[in-house]
């Protein structure tokens, strides 16, 4: 039997899901490769892999996408590791960094500043360029707030702006999958939710982090149909830029 590919984002934020991978007999069936979000989209746009877990945004890129589980990364109000961290308010931004990780992130930090903060700003994507503020994600931003003199969660401002959680990325397949491997599938995903405690145990502190709110609390598992309303809404949006 041919193994299904997936590729999983390598973030802490889906240290869960892969847990439960790799404690389920699902891993049997499967190879699986640990990814930036970026090049787990860009292996499901390509084929490479037949599932992936990927920036929401990429969803338009794939001929043929299927969101496959009941689960996804996301957020109800502020996630603490998807940020603008700004040298200046933001009424007064004029340049933005774009984060070379996320498709999804930049397009959202796009659609705050134009529709929620009414804002024109010049974008780019240099690692090197000096600008008044810049998108970070994932790891990268634990401890990080500090740092800055102003801090925006993207998904406290989306809710602020909408009024809806916020899905950041989803399972999603490049062809039909078969119900039997999605349901144990989702098994898995939700074993390695339920686990997320053993989880914790097993991650490295991060001084001013708290990992145990962060994974309890902070990030929310389920995808929901307020989730899929708001996924629809984003990528209105984003096709509105």
């Amino acid at each position: 039997m041919n193994k299904i590919r997936i590729s999983a984002v390598s973030y802490t934020n889906t240290k869960p899901f892969i847990y439960g991978i790799e404690h389920s007999p699902i891993l049997q069936e499967i190879d699986l490769s640990l990814d930036i979000p970026t090049d787990c989209a860009a292996k499901v746009i390509d084929g490479t892999v037949d599932i992936g877990l990927i920036p929401v945004a990429a969803i338009p890129l794939i001929a043929d996408p299927h969101i496959i589980s009941d689960y996804c990364i996301g957020s109800v109000g502020a996630v603490n590791s998807v940020f603008i961290f700004s040298h200046l308010p933001v009424e007064d931004i004029r340049t933005l960094r774009l984060d070379a990780h996320s498709r999804t992130s930049n397009n959202l930090s796009r659609v705050l500043l134009k529709f929620h903060f009414k804002k024109d700003v010049s974008f780019t994507t240099e690692p090197d360029a000096v600008t008044d503020a810049i998108v970070l994600i994932g790891d990268r931003t634990f401890g990080q707030k500090d740092k800055y003199p102003y801090v925006y969660d993207m998904g406290e401002e989306w809710m602020t702006f909408t009024g809806l959680p916020f899905v950041y990325a989803a399972w999603v397949a490049n062809k039909k999958i078969d119900a039997e491997f999605i349901a144990a599938f989702n098994r898995a995903l939700k074993k390695g939710l339920d686990s997320r405690k053993e989880v914790i145990k097993g991650l490295p502190e991060v001084s001013g982090f708290d990992m145990e709110d962060y994974l309890m609390h902070k990030l929310d598992f389920e995808l929901t149909a307020a989730k899929r309303e708001a996924l629809q809404l984003f990528l209105n949006y984003i096709a509105a830029l």
